[in-house]
């Protein structure tokens, strides 16, 4: 029997794997605002992630305002710039000089201690998965940021917090980008299978 093409295997697939295996982190979007409704159903599906004993430790903050995205991108840049080691800074600057690459939207996902201490960025990192598939599954685009951290890590940090109504006790986890691809031409990462193993 003759072996299918990855196309052919691609379109056998159910919908759900084929989220999965378009995903790719974007990293140039255009102004163009996803639609309220799609950005709920996001949101509906970040709020449907499992989390350890249901304690779900974080909270979805969509953010749509752009100018307070940019203030964001720009001290995170200056922290980047900041820092001895400029090679994350020059790779960044490399890719377009901007921390958030444009995106005209931004899941922020705030977390609070969980137990055991650290739990909560599982948690989180499940949450911003399913903000991710979910986007891709209707046509958005997005990038998973732990960059996004940065901006409530320098002297503005508690007034970002503040601004986007992070409950007390809450820190910064992780942020989602949402938009729409400035470029063609974006793909998923090649699957290595040599890091699959079976143990029967």
């Amino acid at each position: 029997m003759l072996q299918k093409t990855e196309n052919e295997q691609n379109n056998m697939l159910n919908e759900t794997i084929q989220a999965i295996m378009n995903r790719y982190s974007c990293r140039a979007f255009t102004e163009k605002m996803p639609p309220d409704e799609d950005l709920q159903i996001i949101a509906k599906a970040a709020l449907a992630a499992p989390s350890g004993v249901n304690r779900q430790p974080w909270r979805i903050i969509v953010v749509k305002n752009k100018s307070l995205i940019k203030e964001m991108d720009d001290e995170g840049m200056k922290i980047l710039a900041a820092m001895s080691d400029k090679s994350l800074y020059e790779r960044i600057k490399a890719r377009g000089g901007r921390l958030f690459y444009g995106a005209p939207c931004m899941t922020v996902i705030p977390i609070t201690q969980s137990v055991p201490a650290g739990a909560e960025m599982f948690d989180c990192s499940i949450v911003a998965e399913n903000i991710a598939l979910a986007a891709t599954s209707m046509g958005i685009n997005s990038l998973i940021c732990g960059l996004a951290v940065l901006p409530f890590a320098g002297e503005k940090g508690v007034e970002f917090r503040n601004r986007l109504g992070f409950p007390e006790g809450y820190e910064m986890g992780l942020a989602v980008l949402l938009g729409y691809a400035a470029e063609q031409g974006g793909k998923p990462h090649e699957l290595d299978l040599c890091k699959v193993s079976f143990v029967e």
